[in-house]
């Protein structure tokens, strides 16, 4: 029995000691590396260029950015955590090829390349492509572009990643671009930054493996234009994820200004060939469709829309969608479009539009109730209609 209770405290004492020994991975500190283009603002700064702080920063460092402006494209493919002063403004010149999509192999030129890491944050940064340099429709120019990784882009400005004149129907110019492939998975959190002068998708995330949580942004398009299609926010080709709380507007496709001829349509929220998304407390205006869902099993909660040309504020083609508490006003053709089976609209308050809600014939099984309508002629009605999915420009 002593022996036994010998063996016990001996173990116990052991794993006392192993419990109070420091462990180097968990008690070392995250070095702070600082960079200052000139040394101004930061003249203690150990680097002058953001990539070679990324080079020599050990996994999960911080790299403070000060007032500057950097001529550079960075790759990080590492954890990171990039945190920038006011003013602090990542503008390449002469942009190149740093990677390829994942889904079509087609080059692509982004100003921030993360690639094959986790916990990569960028804070607070101004990522501006004006002196992006590409003269052709390929390489396709990005803003940043998270592949096969997961992290956060906050309090940032991603701007100006359009083409030249004469380029405009190029399906390239992407704020923020998320991808999966090859069996890889990303995971992003995209908040409180501002995104405008985009040629095509103001943040697009896309293909099974990528989630992606998109809040509370505000996304600006170019206004009308006869070039590529816009779409403000876009989720698509089996990813997840929740767009949530941001303003979207001014997504206009200028040559659709009627339903039985437009080729093509603006967007400013779009969800394809992901199912299972939820969409809430948006405020989307200005544009052909405010809110498009292609897809099965999406939530539409308590959004706002306004100010639709020629479609719809909230248009659904898609099987088993919630569509509730959303305030529509303004919708061309109508404040609500339904073409697909077993989804519920209930309690949405629409305000000026033709027809309140516009339901496909060949739907079935939908619930439509509790609704109010103001200004509104046609509560609902049920003709055989066109569906817009074979219109719609998604990124890909």
């Amino acid at each position: 029995m002593k022996r036994k209770l010998l063996q016990y405290s001996k173990c116990a004492l052991l794993c006392m000691v192993v419990v109070l020994m420091p462990h180097q991975h968990l008690t070392a500190k995250a070095a702070t590396l600082v960079v200052d283009d000139d040394k101004v603002e930061c003249p203690n700064a150990g680097f002058t260029h953001i990539q070679d702080a990324i080079d020599a920063a050990g996994v999960g460092d911080h790299i403070r950015i000060c007032k500057g402006i950097y001529a550079e494209q960075l790759t990080i493919q590492k954890s990171l955590v990039l945190d920038a002063d006011s003013g602090a403004t990542l503008m390449p010149g002469s942009m190149h090829q740093n990677t390829v999509s994942l889904s079509s192999s087609a080059p692509i030129a982004a100003a921030i390349l993360v690639r094959n890491a986790s916990n990569v944050t960028v804070r607070g940064l101004i990522v501006d492509g004006a002196n992006h340099g590409i003269s052709a429709c390929a390489p396709d120019l990005m803003g940043i572009i998270f592949q096969n990784a997961s992290g956060s882009i906050e309090k940032s400005a991603i701007r100006n990643f359009k083409l030249a004149s004469g380029l405009e129907g190029c399906q390239s110019g992407d704020a923020v671009f998320v991808q999966s492939g090859g069996g890889g998975a990303s995971s992003v959190e995209i908040s409180d930054c501002t995104i405008h002068d985009y040629q095509k998708n103001g943040i697009t995330a896309n293909e099974s493996g990528t989630q992606t949580v998109i809040r509370s942004n505000v996304v600006t398009g170019l206004g009308p234009t006869t070039g590529a299609a816009q779409n403000g926010i876009q989720i698509g080709f089996g990813a997840e994820g929740a767009i949530e709380q941001n303003l979207v507007t001014n997504n206009i496709f200028s040559p659709c200004n009627l339903v039985a001829t437009c080729t093509a349509v603006a967007t400013n929220i779009l969800v394809v060939q992901s199912d299972g998304v939820e969409v809430s407390r948006n405020r989307a205006g200005i544009s052909q469709v405010a809110i498009f869902v292609v897809a099965n099993g999406a939530s539409v909660l308590k959004n706002e829309t306004f100010a639709t040309f020629v479609f719809d504020g909230v248009r659904i083609e898609g099987n088993q969608a919630n569509v509730r508490d959303n305030q529509v006003f303004n919708g061309a053709e109508a404040g609500i479009f339904l073409l697909g089976n077993d989804s519920t609209v209930r309690s949405n308050v629409i305000t000026e539009a033709p027809i309140g809600i516009l339901k496909d014939t060949s739907s079935m099984g939908d619930l439509i109730a509790a609704n109010l309508f103001f200004d509104t002629p046609i509560k609902v009605q049920d003709p055989p209609s066109a569906g817009l999915a074979k219109v719609i420009q998604p990124k890909r």
